[in-house]
């Protein structure tokens, strides 16, 4: 084998293999944006549950502040009889006077 021969052998092997390394990298590459893909339409989802988790959030934080138990009415009319009778002790003392 002459110069020239294992000069164009070692070419065409080096060539042979940055094609096989182009093929890997292009299936790799490939992979890499299926996964992509695949993680946006996650997020996408995780988003919407996220949205929906906090729209249940806020209708239970309302729902909570709108319930009124039995103790909570029977200390507010405990508290309303009190200023009733304040305001009547007021309007009777200025009315003495």
């Amino acid at each position: 084998m002459t110069d020239e021969e294992k000069t164009i052998a070692i070419f065409t092997t080096r060539v042979r293999q940055m094609m096989l390394h182009y093929e890997k990298c292009k299936n790799d590459n490939a992979c890499l944006r299926e996964t992509i893909v695949k993680l946006n339409e996650k997020i996408a989802q995780l988003e919407r549950e996220k949205k929906l988790a906090e729209r249940n959030y806020r209708s239970l934080k309302t729902a909570k502040m709108l319930e009124v138990s039995d103790t909570d009415m029977e200390a507010a009319k405990a508290k309303l009889s009190k200023l009733i009778r304040s305001v009547n002790k007021c309007i009777t003392l200025l009315s003495e006077k």
